[in-house]
């Protein structure tokens, strides 16, 4: 889980984005009003990751206001735009995730987190891989077991969602938070879907 600090204006957004990015990347250059993968990927410390890359940007763009977000937008090169399309997260409140969310897709979601301590309180399972030589197999472990759990609520309905980081990440504040990540499915100690359960696996946030 990593905090993000967002741009506070247009002009400081498309200065940092468009920085050339690492020395390797031959064919991008600083200042040409254009922000590629490579340039995005530098300042959020990524390089493959064209899902994360998409989740950083939009919360890092997250305090502009529309037309402010557009402008921005406007200076990506193509390639970008349509990873930008692919991926481009959707905002819920916690008490409309489990019945609007799709697994697997980049998810932002506005609330309070509080962190879970006792293990009696979830029963949902999680899948890992396992290695044995060439061959990967999967077991399933409790998400306390890999996951500091968090219940974020909704101010207005008091309803509340799971989110998940991988322990030993910075502790998430206990105040109005928007948090990105990718929904995920519990399953049961029979390797069962609970209900279609789902959680938000956490990678970014900011302080509202």
């Amino acid at each position: 889980m990593k905090k993000i600090e967002p741009f506070k204006n247009p002009n400081d957004a498309i200065s940092i984005l468009d920085n050339g990015g690492r020395f390797y990347n031959i064919l991008t250059r600083a200042d040409d009003g254009i922000i590629s993968k490579a340039e995005l990927g530098k300042v959020g410390g990524l390089f493959n990751d064209q899902q994360q890359m998409i989740l950083f940007l939009e919360l890092s763009l997250a305090q502009l206001d529309k037309t402010q977000k557009a402008e921005v937008l406007s200076k990506l090169d193509e390639n970008l735009k349509e990873t930008y399309l692919k991926y481009k997260p959707q905002e819920f409140l916690p008490s409309q995730v489990q019945s609007t969310g799709i697994k697997a897709e980049n998810t932002i979601i506005t609330g309070i987190p509080k962190l879970t301590e006792s293990k009696n309180d979830f029963n949902g399972f999680i899948m890992v891989p396992i290695m044995t030589g060439s061959v990967t197999t999967f077991t399933m472990i409790p998400i306390m077991d890999r996951y500091d759990v968090y219940e974020i609520r909704d101010q207005e309905s008091d309803i509340t969602f799971l989110i998940a980081h991988i322990k030993g990440s910075q502790k998430l504040p206990e105040n109005r938070v928007k948090i990105a990540g990718v929904l995920k499915e519990l399953k049961d100690d029979k390797n069962q879907e609970i209900a279609e359960k789902l959680f938000l696996e956490s990678v970014y946030y900011i302080d509202l």
